[in-house]
Parts: structure tokens; sequence; C-alpha cells
């Protein structure tokens, strides 16, 4: 579909980058620009550079840029022109209907009655909270402890015994069981109708990025099982992509940079109510790759507030290695025996919670601790791989591997040996896309947008390499690209590049140019980078001469190398 350009312009005219950026991402102004953490990947730097005059942001770290329109669509999960209305009817454009082509009608005529429908059930959810049928639901509430503010903020309802009259709001507002999206809610899931099951029920709305109702969870006010239910897969709905809560804790996250992460739906609204504003939940299931993912976009560090029972310690030691293996900070929260979070709230209180908060375990001690303690020689050994294996960054992994090899009792060197062999081995099985990238310029991603820029700049290549580019890029084909860039003139070049070579430029030549202003406004998001690249390499350096300072007993040495650490960390973004 193409893209109507007078009401993309409108928007973007209409939109202002900083204000819609500011909901997610917590900025700081550096000379003409505004700096922070990236929303999209892991990170402590502030890679993430918003340019309000020029319209646009950019990260090094993970090469994500574009408009206010890219950004929306990004940070929410939605395709261009979803975004493009949502936020056209937020800043008071009117789009109009595009032409679409029917298959692309039929989805989104299919999105937007799910969504209508969605709406609608939640509102009937709420509205039955609230009449006679509802006394045993604000029973149950009032016995928990909820309070009314919570059950507000949160849209709690209740399903009540019989669905028929859901159905009858639903066809009241002209959907009809005759084909399309109606016939299938009413007739898929369990007992043949996927809001059947969810009879007498405590419902909790799920809802996307722009805080839309696009599932429930339910949960039975008694003995009842399954205690929690969720909602079956539909055209807006996917599962393990989504976490509740998510969508009222994000701006608590946006300042903070911390996430609480529980279990139970009521867990999570007893955070909040608390004061804990940054708690979301894995919605019943365990945690998946892509809830990960999201979460970790928006915190730097993710505290795992899990029962103290045998199934809470296994799925806190496979969260806490999930979130590790992203390379994000992670730390688990002791709870006594036989108490939840809503329990050990109501109980003890913030003093009582803040206690556990104290004795919160490092994510990795944390799953060393358990393997250790848990697991046989075999699943030690076969775990230590599984764990470093998975691990994309090679900085971690050099990073990790002492500390696991030291944490389970194994020889570093034998470790490291079937670490190499299982790496190996994975290399060697068959991938569809492995020989053409084999054959290609294998280089990492954030130097790849470095020497694309290069490319398609030269006349920043002086300035880049009086940064000391070089230095910061991850490896020897990197740099040995870099050099033959700046070997001499440009109308030389295709004689001293090899084939990959030649094939990374071809492809680097023919994407859009920056003009002058947004190339200024990308070279001085690298040279920041690189400047804090070198600083955190110091702080590196430095930490590990303490380390082995101490070791040889070397005390006065530990002191100078401390008091250079400590001018180094003192002198903050100077640059």
């Amino acid at each position: 579909m193409k893209r109507d350009t007078g009401t993309v312009a409108a928007v973007k005219a209409r939109a202002d980058i900083a204000t819609i950026v500011g909901r997610y991402v917590n900025l700081r102004p550096v000379g003409g620009r505004l700096v922070g953490p990236c929303p999209f990947h892991q990170e402590t730097k502030g890679s993430f550079n918003v340019h309000p005059d020029k319209g646009f942001f950019h990260c090094f770290g993970c090469q994500a840029s574009g408009d206010v329109i890219d950004f929306y669509c990004r940070i929410n999960g939605l395709e261009f022109r979803e975004g493009l209305e949502r936020l056209a009817a937020e800043v008071g454009v009117d789009v109009g209907q595009a032409r679409r082509d029917p298959k692309a009608a039929r989805r989104r005529q299919d999105r937007d009655a799910c969504l209508a429908m969605h709406e609608l059930a939640d509102r009937y959810f709420r509205h039955v909270l609230g009449t006679p049928a509802g006394q045993p639901a604000r029973g149950y509430l009032a016995r928990r402890q909820v309070s009314p503010e919570m059950v507000e903020a949160f849209a709690l309802g209740v399903s009540p015994a019989g669905w028929q009259g859901l159905a009858d709001v639903l066809r009241s507002r002209g959907f009809t069981e005759e084909g399309g999206v109606l016939a299938g809610l009413l007739s898929a899931g369990q007992n043949g109708r996927v809001w059947d099951r969810f009879r007498d029920r405590l419902m909790f709305p799920i809802r996307d990025g722009g805080g839309r109702v696009i599932a429930f969870g339910g949960r039975t006010m008694g003995d009842g099982e399954p205690k929690y239910l969720n909602s079956a897969e539909t055209p807006i709905y996917t599962k393990g992509q989504h976490l509740y809560g998510l969508y009222e804790a994000r701006p608590h996250m946006a300042k903070s940079r911390r996430a609480f992460l529980t279990e139970g739906y009521l867990d999570v609204i007893t955070l909040h109510q608390f004061g804990y504003g940054d708690a979301c939940g894995v919605l019943g299931t365990a945690l998946t790759p892509e809830q990960a993912k999201r979460l970790s976009g928006f915190a730097s560090r993710v505290d795992l507030v899990f029962d103290g029972d045998p199934p809470g310690r296994k799925a806190a030691l496979r969260s806490a290695q999930m979130f590790l293996t992203l390379g994000g900070g992670c730390r688990v929260v002791p709870l006594p025996d036989g108490e939840d979070v809503d329990s050990l709230l109501h109980a003890a209180g913030r003093e009582g919670f803040d206690a556990c908060l104290s004795r919160a375990e490092d994510g990795l001690a944390f799953c060393l601790r358990v393997v250790r303690e848990a697991f046989s020689p075999r699943e030690i050994a076969a775990w230590s791989v599984e764990f470093l294996g998975g691990l994309a960054d090679e900085a971690l992994r050099a990073v990790f591997i002492p500390r696991v090899a030291s944490g389970l009792g194994l020889a570093e060197r034998e470790l490291r040996l079937s670490l190499g062999q299982a790496v190996a081995k994975g290399r060697r099985q068959p991938v569809a896309a492995a020989p053409a990238k084999a054959q290609g310029f294998d280089i990492a991603p954030r130097d790849a947008e470095l020497l694309a820029f290069a490319v398609r700049r030269p006349d920043y290549l002086p300035a880049l390499l009086e940064a000391d580019a070089a230095a910061a890029l991850s490896s020897d084909a990197a740099r040995d690209f870099l050099a033959r860039l700046a070997a001499g003139d440009q109308g030389g070049l295709e004689t001293r590049l090899d084939t990959a070579q030649a094939a990374f430029w071809a492809k680097a030549q023919f994407e859009p140019a920056e003009s002058d202003e947004q190339a200024a406004a990308i070279f001085e998001g690298i040279r920041v980078f690189l400047h804090e690249s070198r600083a955190s390499d110091r702080r590196r350096a430095l930490t590990d001469a303490v380390r082995r300072a101490q070791e040889r007993g070397a005390y006065e040495e530990v002191l100078r190398l401390l008091g250079e650490l400590q001018a180094l960390s003192g002198r903050g973004d100077e640059q």
C-alpha cells in the first residue's frame, strides 16, 4: 500500500517527536539533541539520540532510526498504517480513507472488529461488577484488600455465571455469527465458545502499547481449576508476546529503568497499590523470550518476584537465565516460605517487602546456587554449556565464563573446551542462510552501521579516524575495511577491496545518503558513543587491575587505581 505523503507530512508537522519519545524514554539534553537509554535494546550508555529540530531519532547501539511515526509504530508494535492513524488521531489530523488491497482490508476489518468487541466486553464486565450479579466478586476483592482505586485503574470486571448476556450485547451492536470474527470468537475455544470458559471469574483486561484491550485474563474466586485462564489467540492477540500491567507500568519504568516481574494478576495490582508502579506480570504462564525482550527494552534491571516454592524457584531460574542471556541486569527477590508478594505486602506492608528487596540475589549468583544445589554433575555441565552458548555477545561470554566455572566448581579450561565444541557443533548444523553469510562480509551490526556511514559520507572519514573509530570496531575484518577506505582517494577504492568488501560497499552506496544536517547529527552520536566506549573500557581495565592488585596484596597500588577509577567516574558526561 502506498503511503499518503500528505497525511504523513501533516502528522509529522503536528506530532512533536520529543514529546512522543519522552513518554517512553527518560531523555536529557546534550547540546542540540536529547539523549537517553534506547527502548529497543538493552543498554546503559545512552546511545539513543533524538533531534527535535530535525524530527528524527537514531540509536548508534542497535541502528534503530526514523521519524516520529516510525518510533510510534515500533514502540507500540504497530504496522505503519495503523500507527499512522492512531498517532494522527492523537494529534488531531484527519487521515481519511486510504485505498487498500482486499486482503489487507479484510485483515484490518477483522482487527477493527476484534478491538471493538473487546472494548464492548470490557465495558460489559466492568458494568456487571457493579450490579447485584457482581456482589460475590466485590466481596472477593474486599477480602483480598484490593482498593477501589486499583479496581478502577486496572478496569477490573467480572464475567457472570451465564455468558449469554455478553453475546446479546455484541449482537445488539451489529456483530453477527454469519462469518467474520464474531463467529470465530463465539464458536472456538473450550466448551465451544471463547468467552464461555470465563464464566464466574474476575476479568483482567490485557492492553496493548496504546492502552487498547486486546485480550482478557480470568481468575477463579474460589477453588476452581484452572485458577488462571487467558484469551485464545485472535487477530489482535498472540500468546507469549504481552505482559499484564505493562501498559500501566511503562510510565514508571521510563523513570526508574527498573521492573518488577511477578506471576499473578493480583500480585501485580498489589505491588502497584503499595507504590511499586513499575510492576508487571507474565499472564499466569511461563516467561517467553518475546516477553523478556519486550521488558528488557523498558528496564535496565528486572527484579523477579516469584513464589518461594519449588515451582517458583524453577520459574525464577528459567527467567533469570533468559534475562542474563539478553545481557540485562537481573535480581531474584526471596519471599518467605508460603508467602506470595500479595500476601506479604498486605501482612507486612512496604517495610516487609523492602526487607526482601534488601536481600535480593544477583541473577547469575541465584542461577549458580540453584543449579549447584539441585542438579546432578552431568546436569550442571550441560546447563553451563547451554547458558554460555546462549549468550550472543562474546564480551558477555568472556565475563561470565570465569564466574560460571568458579560458581559451579568446574575447571575453566575444560568448560571453555566444552563450550567451544558445542558452539562449533552448532555452526555445523545445516542452516539455509549459513553458506551465503559465510561467504559475505561478516561483521557485527554496530560495526556495519559505522562503516556504512563512512561509505555514504566519505567526507567524515578524517573525523572518524581522528575520533579513533578503528579502536571501537569489534573485529579485524571491520578495522581492515576502514583502513582500506582511508588508504587513498575514492577513485581507486575498487582495487583495494576484496569481493565481500566490495559487495558491502555497493550495498551501502545504494542506501539513501543522509543530508548534511542528518550526517552531522549521526556523527555527533557516533562521537559520543566512541567517547563513552573508551571510558567504559578504561573503567573495566581499572576494575580488573584493582582485582589483580587485591589478589597480590598490593594495597598501595589498589588505592592508586581506585583513585584513578573514581576520577574517571567523576568526569560524568564531559567530552
